[in-house]
C-alpha cells in the first residue's frame, strides 16, 4: 500500500513540476518575442537604422554564448531548481532596468537591460531543459519536450499582441518629423515615447518576482542525470570536430536561428512599408502575433510528418518551402508577399530541434559536449539580424529578406545531404537521449 502511495506522490509530484516548467517556458517565448515589437518602437525613438536596432537581438541571442558555460556549472553546484529561481530573479532584475533606460531615454541602457534578462532565460533554459529531459521516463521525454515547447510558441505567439496594444499605442512620428525637432523637443519626445515600454515591463518584472518566490515555495521533486550507455562515462579517444554532421549542424543552426530571428525582427517594419501592408504598427504586430501562431501550428505538423517520414527529409523540404516563400515575397508586393512570409513561420518552426538532434546522433559519449556546441551556435539569432540590418540600409528592407532565404538554403543541404553521420565510431557510437527547447519559441 505504501509502495502505491509513494508512486503516486511522485506522479503528482512530476506532473506539478510540470506544470511549473510550462509557466516558466512560456516567459521565455513572451519575452523573446517581445523583441519584435520593441525594434520597431526603438528605431522610431533613437531615430536608428536597421543595423543599429539589431542591437537588440545581438544583445539577446549573444547571450546564450556568454552565460550558457557559467549556467551549467551553477546547476552541478546548486541543483536545477535553485538555478531557475536565480534566472528567474535576474530575467526580474532585467525588466526592471527597462525604467531608467526609458527615463533617460537611453539607448545603450536598453541593450544592457535585454543583455540581463537574456541571462536569466539562458540559465532558466540550461537548467529546464535537462529537467524536462529527467523528469520521468525516457520512453515519454519526447511528449515532455513537445508540452514545453508548446508554452514556449504560446507565450511568443500572445506577447506581439500584448506588445502591440501596450507599446505601439501611439502611431509614432516620421523620421523627417523626427529630424526636425530641437533638441529640448526631441528629449521630451524620447522621454514621451519611451514611457510606453515601463509599465509592461513593471508588469513582467513583479510577475517574474512572484514565479521566482512560487518557485522557491515550491520544492520540485530530484531528478537524477541520464547518461545514456555504460560505455559513455569513458574519455573518449577522438575529438568531437572530427564529426563532420556535428560542425555541419552546428552552421545549420547558426542559420536556420538567424535566419528566423532576422525575419521576425522586421516584420513590424515590414508590414508597415505602403507597398507592402501600409499597416499601422499596432495592427502589424498582431499580424507578427500570426507569424508565431504559425511557428506553433507547424511545430505538431511537423511532429505527426516526421512520424512517417526522416526527420532529415522534412527539414531540407521544409526549408525549400521557407526558401520559395521568402523569393515569393522579394519580388511580389501588397498582400502576397505579406502573406508568404507570414507562412515562413509555419515551416521553420521545426527547425532547431530537428537539427539538433541529427546534430549529436550517433555522439556515444561526446553527446553533451556536441549538444553544448549547438546551443553556442544559437549565437546565430544576435549575427544574421544585424548582417540583414546592414543590408537593408543598402537595398531596402524587402531585398534583404535574400540573407534570410540564402540562410534556410544551407539548412536544405544539411536536411537533405549534411546530416549523415561521419567521423569515428559512427556506425557504432550512439547518442543518449537529449531533449532541448528552441532558445525561440
Amino acid at each position: 500500500m505504501s509502495r502505491k502511495i509513494d508512486r503516486s506522490e511522485r506522479t503528482l509530484g512530476a506532473r506539478s513540476a510540470l506544470i511549473t516548467l510550462f509557466v516558466l517556458f512560456f516567459a521565455c517565448g513572451f519575452l523573446a518575442a517581445l523583441n519584435d515589437i520593441l525594434i520597431p518602437h526603438l528605431k522610431s525613438i533613437f531615430d536608428l537604422n536597421y543595423a543599429g536596432v539589431m542591437m537588440v537581438q545581438f544583445s539577446f541571442f549573444s547571450a546564450f554564448l556568454v552565460f550558457a558555460a557559467p549556467a551549467g556549472s551553477l546547476v552541478e553546484r546548486l541543483g536545477h531548481q535553485r538555478v531557475m529561481i536565480v534566472g528567474l530573479v535576474a530575467m526580474g532584475l532585467g525588466a526592471l532596468l527597462f525604467i531608467p533606460a526609458a527615463n533617460l531615454p537611453s539607448f545603450p541602457v536598453f541593450l544592457s537591460a535585454i543583455l540581463v534578462l537574456a541571462g536569466g532565460i539562458t540559465a532558466l533554459q540550461v537548467a529546464g531543459n535537462p529537467y524536462v529531459a529527467n523528469l520521468g521516463s525516457p520512453h515519454t521525454a519526447s511528449s515532455r519536450l513537445t508540452l514545453t515547447q508548446a508554452s514556449n510558441s504560446l507565450g511568443s505567439t500572445i506577447a506581439p499582441y500584448f506588445g502591440g496594444v501596450l507599446i505601439l499605442a501611439e502611431t509614432p512620428k516620421t523620421i523627417d518629423e523626427v529630424r526636425q525637432l530641437s533638441a529640448v523637443a526631441l528629449h521630451q519626445y524620447r522621454v514621451h515615447e519611451a514611457a510606453y515600454v515601463k509599465g509592461p515591463y513593471i508588469g513582467i518584472a513583479v510577475t517574474l518576482f512572484l514565479l521566482s518566490l512560487l518557485s522557491a515555495w515550491f520544492r520540485l521533486p530530484p531528478v537524477e542525470e541520464k547518461t545514456g550507455r555504460a560505455g559513455e562515462r569513458g574519455k573518449p579517444a577522438y575529438s568531437v570536430w572530427r564529426h563532420r554532421h556535428l560542425v555541419l549542424g552546428a552552421l545549420g543552426i547558426f542559420l536556420a536561428v538567424g535566419g528566423e530571428v532576422a525575419i521576425g525582427s522586421f516584420l513590424v517594419n515590414y508590414f508597415i512599408q505602403p507597398d507592402i501592408g501600409a499597416l499601422t504598427p499596432q495592427t502589424a504586430a498582431t499580424y507578427v502575433s500570426l507569424y508565431w501562431f504559425g511557428s506553433m501550428a507547424g511545430r505538431f505538423l511537423g511532429s505527426v510528418i516526421m512520424g512517417h517520414i526522416r526527420a532529415a527529409n522534412v527539414v531540407g523540404a521544409f526549408a525549400v518551402i521557407v526558401v520559395s516563400l521568402l523569393s515569393l515575397s522579394i519580388v511580389s508586393s501588397g498582400k502576397t508577399a505579406m502573406w508568404a512570409v507570414l507562412f515562413v513561420g509555419c515551416f521553420n518552426s521545426i527547425m532547431f530541434p530537428s537539427i539538433f538532434t541529427l546534430g549529436i546522433a550517433r555522439l556515444g559519449p561526446l553527446t553533451s559536449k556536441g549538444s553544448g556546441i549547438l546551443m553556442s551556435a544559437a549565437v546565430g539569432g544576435a549575427i544574421v539580424p544585424v548582417a540583414q540590418g546592414a543590408l537593408a540600409d543598402r537595398i531596402g528592407i524587402q531585398h534583404a529578406f535574400i540573407l534570410s532565404a540564402l540562410c534556410y538554403l544551407y539548412v536544405a543541404f544539411y536536411g537533405f545531404y549534411g546530416w549523415k553521420p561521419m567521423g569515428p565510431a559512427a556506425n557504432t557510437a550512439d547518442s543518449s537521449t537529449v531533449i532541448v527547447s528552441s532558445p525561440i519559441a
